[in-house]
């Protein structure tokens, strides 16, 4: 038995009968709820409850992240949308055109994760321009928070009717 066959046996590249793919999404939808423009949710609560420094911290923190991601977005925004849109379409293509299931499974991953990357830059653009402090940019990452896990809701149903139809039409034809 050589490296390749023992790699692909570890790693069934059959994603959606595949524990660890579920658990990855998992980890990736509950890391992208409770990281809202890559501030901890956690540090929004503690902000509204305790207010004074958890305030400040939240403020600052806020601060920092909206730069980064507006820089981002004004520096490289066009080059990361396209690389992004390509990579996008060829998971699409090589997955429902070409029935690549790691493919289709990574694209299920992936284009929600864009529309969420796409409310991120949006929010930041808000808080930037209405510049939001104290309970005003709690609300704004709370609704950013609510939308996130929207997306992440249907994301994982889709995700899942998709996986079950796979499994089981594989196991039909199989």
């Amino acid at each position: 038995m050589d490296w390749y066959t023992s790699l692909f046996e570890l790693i069934d590249m059959r994603s959606f009968s595949n524990l660890w793919f579920w658990i990855a999404l998992a980890v990736v939808w509950s890391s992208a709820s409770h990281w809202v423009l890559g501030v901890p949710f956690d540090l929004v609560q503690r902000a509204r409850r305790i207010e004074g420094q958890s305030m400040v911290d939240l403020e600052d923190l806020t601060r920092i992240n909206v730069n980064r991601l507006l820089y981002i977005g004004r520096v490289s925004g066009l080059w990361v949308m396209g690389l992004t849109c390509f990579i996008l379409s060829a998971l699409a293509v090589l997955g429902f055109a070409y029935e690549l299931e790691i493919a289709q499974a990574l694209f299920l991953l992936g284009f929600p994760l864009s529309l969420v990357g796409l409310l991120n830059l949006s929010t930041a653009r808000l808080i930037e321009t209405e510049h939001l402090r104290g309970e005003a940019l709690c609300k704004r990452l709370t609704r950013c928070r609510l939308y996130t896990q929207m997306i992440g809701t249907l994301a994982i149903f889709v995700t899942a009717l998709w996986g079950m139809y796979q499994n089981l039409s594989i196991g039909v034809l199989g």
